[in-house]
């Protein structure tokens, strides 16, 4: 379940973009500003408006450290900001003076991406403030941009419909048509994946355009065997063009925002629809998840930022024990009070930041720990927390004998009993995928695309491993 908890009113035009730190959010718009607000309670910062931009802000990033939050305007600059006291550190002019539409900072924040509506992107050094490199995408204006997350190369998507992709020396490697009617965002996702073939490490990047489509890539880059772009598949579900797309944290889900007013989340591992959000009344400009996965940002050209957040069963939908497991452990002290709130506990949230209370404290606490660690004199808050506490240890704890991903056959979504291999790397049960063939004229289930070969190899390793798996856990 996904649930509306708060929404923010206080821009007076369309609200362009929103980024979240692991404990701010910020929201920048037509009308010139950028806001700040605090994630533990959503109350607007004491220096908030930001306030220096003369014309519309366009993006709004955060540094990974969260110390320093970037802006860039139509009137062409680019505005690095402290957000613990919002002071302007430094104001960047793009070459030219074009108006800037996006702006990213690289994973170890030593540079920061600007692009411009005459098609330049810019790195600028963020501790000199001086221009790096500077490069041209062919045609159009450039309006998305996002880092792979080692560093190694960025991509830039244009209202051309070109997606281009940089190495960290500003050296184009590839530019290809994307989408047919223009860029709008481009994400990726931070944790890498394997395509099922023996390739290099891969990373899924994420585009959508004006042509109403959502699209996945795999992206891979060593200096030992190169760069490639692959293209493996497109979500359906918006009927307008689609204005943003971002991952969750943990890159198990992947939302989008159309001019049909929606916000779609998907299950990035199966590509299916969990959540259809439909609140907003104009277009959707702009959505991020928090670092935390709990949270997800909304905004729109009805003036308003969504916030909405993420139960444990829908996190548990389409995942494995390890992520969620892992999910709850990286649990900030902000993550566990926004779950104290969630749970109807509101009251012992400062006595949980008093002392430190993350995810893995969370899931360790006892009944004694409660009472004579934390000291919570009520009986009764006692035994409530100690429920909700044992309740989300036994959620985690159950997902130890669910199907492992893997085992599931893609078409028939049961456990597989004769695997095999199909052309485009992935495996299926054997007479689902003979079954699929038949009817869908050599297509591949994951992919969409046509498969190179119709020859189905028996997987022999994961029968064995699923045959294993059964012994141990359907005694």
């Amino acid at each position: 379940m996904v649930k509306l908890i708060h929404t923010l009113a206080d821009h007076s035009d369309d609200v362009n973009c929103c980024a979240f730190s692991s404990s701010l959010l910020a929201t920048c718009s037509l009308d010139k500003t950028i806001r700040l607000y605090s994630l533990s309670d959503f109350a607007e910062l004491p220096h908030s408006p930001l306030k220096f931009h003369t014309y519309a802000v366009h993006c709004c990033c955060f540094s990974p450290s969260g110390h320093i939050l970037a802006s860039c305007s139509t009137d062409g600059t680019t505005v690095l900001w402290s957000a613990h006291d919002g002071q302007a550190l430094a104001v960047m002019e793009q070459p030219g003076g074009s108006p800037v539409r996006v702006c990213r900072f690289s994973p170890d924040s030593s540079c920061l991406a600007s692009g411009a509506a005459d098609g330049t992107v810019v790195l600028w050094n963020v501790q000199s403030h001086k221009l790096y490199r500077c490069g041209n995408v062919r045609d159009g204006s450039l309006v998305a941009c996002a880092f792979s997350p080692n560093g190694n190369l960025f991509v830039t998507g244009s209202s051309c419909g070109d997606l281009t992709v940089w190495d960290d020396k500003m050296r184009c490697l590839h530019s290809e048509k994307a989408h047919d009617l223009g860029i709008t965002c481009c994400d990726f996702s931070s944790h890498p994946v394997s395509d099922g073939e023996q390739s290099p490490q891969f990373f899924r990047l994420a585009s959508c355009g004006q042509d109403c489509q959502v699209k996945i890539w795999f992206v891979s880059f060593s200096h030992v065997l190169g760069f490639e772009l692959k293209y493996k598949s497109t979500l359906s579900g918006h009927c307008a063009p689609v204005l943003t797309c971002a991952f969750s944290h943990d890159g198990q889900m992947l939302v989008s925002g159309s001019v049909d007013k929606s916000v779609i989340i998907y299950d990035t591992n199966f590509q299916n629809i969990l959540h259809t959000l439909t609140q907003h009344t104009r277009y959707v400009t702009t959505c991020a998840f928090a670092p935390n996965i709990l949270l997800l940002a909304t905004g729109s050209m009805d003036k308003t930022v969504n916030i909405w957040q993420f139960d444990l069963e829908t996190l548990c939908q389409g995942s494995t024990e390890d992520h969620l497991k892992q999910f709850t452990e990286d649990w900030s002290e902000e993550d566990v009070s926004l779950w104290l709130c969630a749970q109807g506990l509101k009251d012992l949230v400062g006595i949980f930041k008093m002392n430190n209370i993350d995810g893995k404290e969370l899931l360790n606490l006892t009944k004694e720990s409660l009472a004579d660690d934390l000291k919570i004199e009520s009986l009764g808050l006692r035994s409530k927390a100690l429920r909700k506490i044992e309740e989300l240890r036994t959620e985690v704890k159950s997902l130890s004998s669910e199907i492992p991903d893997e085992f599931i056959c893609p078409i028939t979504r049961e456990l597989m009993k004769d695997p095999v291999i199909a052309s485009d790397g992935y495996s299926y049960e054997k007479d689902a995928m003979e079954n699929w063939i038949s009817k869908k004229k050599r297509t591949s289930p994951m992919t969409n695309l046509v498969l190179p070969s119709v020859i189905l190899t028996p997987n022999r390793t994961l029968k064995m491993a699923i045959n294993r798996w059964l012994e141990t856990h359907q005694k």
